[in-house]
């Protein structure tokens, strides 16, 4: 693929860009919102690089007619962005706050207006903490207010939005959040934060039915996804990598398109399955999604787990030092075709995207994105059913941990005045965007 060019891919194929409530939004103590868990995280100290929060972010709320411009100039198709449920429900349950509401609902119309499809994520996150107080996504009860939250904001847009997605990347909110605690809520439950896995789906699960209930198009669940490979040819490392590939991408895709877990995660999970669970996860499921940034190189290792990632040497790396390799989505997109088979639905790459220097000027994100992009179009030429594929991010935001260390937008921001600035990507997607 020649760089600008979107050349070759199936008529409809949809391209956007992606952001996250927390991230961006900012206005965490107006209109009605209650506090999330991550208001509770970053303004712990120690837990955000330089003390950062998001308080304001890039302050969308206030000035998201603006970003809608930048989003139509830009000539996307859609826009996948996440709803903040302490906005919808400030305790997590009972009835919907109006005003929370009423912003989603100006977004979904301003996008509407200017022929943008809207994706809404239903969960990116940023969890009531009135509800992490109750356990969070350790208490099963947590999957049933996912429900019924689910089913205020379909009622409310449901008349306008057709694709949903319930769930954002469930693995990193219960590895980084539950098991390490380098995320939100914090807690370092290791192996123990298994049931979060089970509960998550469940909430998905619960989730899809009541939107398809309201008569939704598409739903699916977003799952981060990551091709492994053994960092050598022993038998440890070998079952090492089996065991990764099982903990970061059938945990949470086995679930949905089969109806079962891994064989051994299984047993970790006795007590918490309840009859007709999997059938509640298994079912509604239209399309995945897929966030794809790197592949991962496991080696054996002793401890409370048995493995350990190794660098992957000889390529680019991003800012953030995750290694730049275009294949490793191509493999990933054709492995899971492999293995899924006529259970796979159809696929839509929700993010993929690099962080980059400040500066304006990022070759390095043109030409990942444009790897990216033809790997893609190798893998629909493969036989992969691949629907769409969404830049992260529009913006630069709050990352998470990394507080506002690291820039993944194409547009940059200063985190002073909020001025939005777009770089020589958001000139090279626009201009790709235009002649396709």
């Amino acid at each position: 693929m020649s760089v600008g060019s979107l050349s070759g891919f199936p008529d409809g194929f949809v391209v956007g860009v992606s952001t996250a409530s927390y991230q961006i939004e900012g206005a965490v103590r107006e209109d009605g919102r209650g506090p999330s868990i991550w208001d509770t995280f970053a303004h712990t100290p120690g837990r955000v690089l330089n003390g950062d929060t998001g308080d304001d972010a890039c302050d969308h709320y206030h000035r998201y007619a603006d970003d809608l411009g930048l989003m139509a100039e830009l000539g996307v198709d859609a826009y996948r962005f996440s709803i903040a449920w302490p906005r919808v429900q400030p305790e997590g349950s009972g009835e919907p706050n109006p005003g929370g509401l009423d912003f989603y609902d100006r977004l979904v119309d301003g996008l509407i207006e200017r022929g943008i499809t809207p994706l809404p994520t239903l969960f990116h996150w940023d969890l009531p903490q009135a509800l992490e107080d109750q356990g969070g996504w350790l208490n099963r009860e947590t999957a049933f207010r996912f429900g019924e939250y689910a089913a205020l904001v379909a009622d409310r847009l449901g008349d306008r939005v057709r694709r949903w997605i319930t769930l954002n990347e469930p693995i990193v909110h219960m590895a980084q959040g539950y098991a390490f605690g380098t995320h939100a809520p914090g807690r370092q439950l290791m192996l123990d934060a298994l049931p979060v896995a089970h509960h998550q789906l469940l909430g998905h699960g619960l989730a899809a039915r009541a939107i398809k209930d309201r008569g939704a198009g598409e739903v699916m669940i977003t799952n981060n996804c990551t091709p492994v490979e053994a960092a050598s040819s022993s038998e440890e490392d070998q079952i090492a990598a089996v065991v990764y590939d099982a903990f970061h991408n059938r945990l949470f895709n086995d679930p949905v398109l089969k109806g079962t877990y891994p064989e051994f995660l299984a047993a970790g999970l006795e007590g918490i399955v309840q009859a007709d669970d999997m059938t509640i996860i298994r079912a509604n499921n239209d399309a995945l999604g897929i966030n794809y940034y790197n592949p991962t190189r496991v080696r054996a290792a002793e401890g409370d787990l048995p493995f350990e990632t190794v660098p992957i040497e000889g390529v680019p790396t991003t800012a953030f030092g995750w290694p730049v390799v275009p294949d490793g989505l191509h493999a990933l997109l054709t492995g899971l075709k492999a293995t899924y088979g006529d259970d796979l639905p159809p696929i839509y790459i929700t993010e993929n995207g690099c962080s980059t220097a400040e500066g304006l000027d990022d070759q390095f994100r043109i030409d990942y994105l444009d790897g990216h992009l033809a790997a893609v179009r190798r893998a629909i030429t493969d036989g992969v059913d691949v629907r769409g594929y969404f830049v992260w991010s529009l913006m630069d935001n709050f990352e998470w941990a990394e507080g506002y260390s690291q820039r993944f937008g194409l547009v940059h921001i200063d985190f002073k005045t909020f001025a939005r600035t777009p770089r020589d990507s958001y000139r090279w997607l626009q201009s790709a965007l235009r002649d396709r």
